[in-house]
Order: structure tokens, then C-alpha cells, then sequence
């Protein structure tokens, strides 16, 4: 087990500068998200983009905010448990309640990884995301479909302790990975790299509640972004959880997972929300 005292005390490595190719003609699904959120760091494209998915979906932007209140819920349940460290993979571009601000209110002394594609999300997110406690507060441009090279980034690796438990999170992301791009072995590649009782918090959207032409449109949107959609069944969503133990209520459409205040719940949110521990 490593020594805490020093694995807080030790230097960090440099963190380059993100890409600076914003490519913004093209819309970017962090980029819509963040207009869904009601923020400024979008483009013209993205914003056609989200205009397009809310003429078909009308309540997209309240199910954005539901999935954040999700990844805010859920990453104060995990820190309550104990877990102090998050790697926080596709995590859009920064707004209010953030991974790090969450858990520090909790625990200062909290470690969080941010790692996302977008090059816009870093160059935000190190200007941002300065952690307010004794914590650290990193952010990396990489891809989740490379899980190996996030793994083997000196930065994650002197950010957190591989010894102690993690909380990985992949919040609303998986459903940017094609099925051909093996998305259940991305996340076996990175719950196995954790050690015993680090948590996986993941939300997914789905098509499970909507009519499939609306569906399809709004993959369609999808298709001329930077990535495509693959919304995943119940059963599909359950398999990420394979192996794992999922902590009360289980996999539940994304505002029943503990919500906080009466109707909380009612809210229409296209997917799915689970916190689950590895034994």
C-alpha cells in the first residue's frame, strides 16, 4: 500500500497545453451538452446541433441538468464512502457542481482527473478547475477509447493512488462509443486496473422510452457531430455492471437514483443512472 503522506507530497508532472484544433464546424457532443446546460462555450454548429435534438425532444435540457444532478448526487454518496479519488473520463465542458467541487466540500483533500477529447474542455478546464482544498484537480486531453494510454499517463498516474480505492466515472460518455469500438472491454480495461472497493458511477442514454423515429432522428443529428450515438437498452446498460455490486436503488432511469426532493423523479430523462462497488 502506498504511503499517503507521501503520494500527497510528491511533484507533479508538467501538464502540456491542450490541441488547439477546435474544429468548430463541427459539432461536438460536449459542446451540445453544454448548451443544453444553458452555457456560453459552444459553438454555432453545436448550438444548430442541440436546436436540431430539442425540435425531437423538446425536454433535452432538463434531462441534461437531471444528469448532472445525477453525477453530483452520486460523486457525494461515493466520497461519503470513504473514496477520495475520481477519474472522471468525458467530462464535458466545466459548469457548476463539478466532480471536484462536490467531493472537496466533502473531503478537501479529494483527487479528481478530468479527462476529455475536446480540446475546448481543457483549455477551460485548467483555467477553472483549481481545486479549493488540499486536493489535486488535473486535466488531460486523451481519448476514452484508448483506456490503456489513460491508464499509463504519468499524470493520472501521480494523481491518484492505484493502491487505494477510485471512483471511475463515466458519465453520459458510453453512449459515444460505437459497439464496434468494444465498449465493455473499455471499462473491464479500466475497473480492473482499480483496486478493490473503488466504485464505477455511470449514466447512459437510451431509447428504451421514446419512439424509435425519434430515436433514429436524434442519432442522425449525431452522425454529423465529432461522434455518433448509440443509445443502449436496459439489458445493454446492465452488462457495464457486470461483476460489480450495484448500491441501492440499482439501475434506475437517471432521476430515481436517490433523488433528493419530492417530483425530483418525474423529470423525463431519457437513460439510465447506476453507482456500483467492485469487490
Amino acid at each position: 500500500m502506498a504511503n499517503e503522506t507521501d503520494w500527497m507530497a510528491q511533484d507533479w508532472p508538467d501538464e502540456p497545453p491542450p490541441a488547439t484544433d477546435l474544429r468548430p464546424e463541427i459539432p461536438h457532443p460536449a459542446r451540445i451538452y453544454d448548451y443544453f446546460l444553458g452555457g456560453k462555450d459552444n459553438f454555432p454548429a453545436d448550438r444548430a446541433a442541440a436546436e436540431q435534438i430539442i425540435a425531437i425532444a423538446p425536454g433535452m435540457p432538463e434531462a441534461a441538468k437531471a444528469n448532472r444532478a445525477f453525477l453530483q448526487r452520486a460523486v457525494r454518496f461515493v466520497t461519503e464512502q470513504g473514496v477520495n479519488q475520481f477519474l472522471d473520463i468525458g467530462t464535458g465542458i466545466p459548469t457548476e457542481g463539478n466532480t471536484h467541487e462536490v467531493a472537496q466540500r466533502v473531503d478537501p483533500r479529494a483527487r479528481v482527473v478530468y479527462v476529455d477529447n475536446d480540446p475546448i474542455v481543457l483549455a477551460h478546464a485548467r483555467a477553472l478547475m483549481a481545486g479549493a482544498g488540499q486536493g489535486r484537480t488535473v486535466a488531460l486531453q486523451a481519448d476514452l477509447r484508448d483506456p490503456a494510454a489513460i491508464l499509463a499517463d504519468p499524470r493520472v498516474r501521480a494523481a491518484l493512488d492505484f493502491d487505494r480505492p477510485v471512483a471511475l466515472m463515466l458519465v453520459a460518455v458510453l453512449h459515444f462509443v460505437d459497439e464496434d469500438q468494444d465498449p465493455y472491454g473499455i471499462v473491464k480495461t479500466l475497473m480492473d486496473a482499480l483496486a478493490s472497493g473503488s466504485f464505477l458511477i455511470l449514466s447512459h442514454g437510451t431509447g428504451d422510452f421514446g419512439d424509435p423515429a425519434q430515436t433514429e432522428a436524434g442519432k442522425e443529428v449525431y452522425r454529423r457531430a465529432a461522434a455518433q450515438a448509440t443509445p443502449r437498452t436496459r439489458e445493454q446498460v446492465e452488462r457495464f455492471l457486470e461483476g460489480l455490486e450495484p448500491v441501492e436503488p440499482g439501475l434506475v432511469v437517471l432521476p430515481e437514483w436517490r433523488p433528493e426532493s419530492a417530483g425530483a423523479a418525474d423529470v423525463w430523462a431519457p437513460g439510465y443512472a447506476a453507482v456500483a462497488r467492485k469487490k
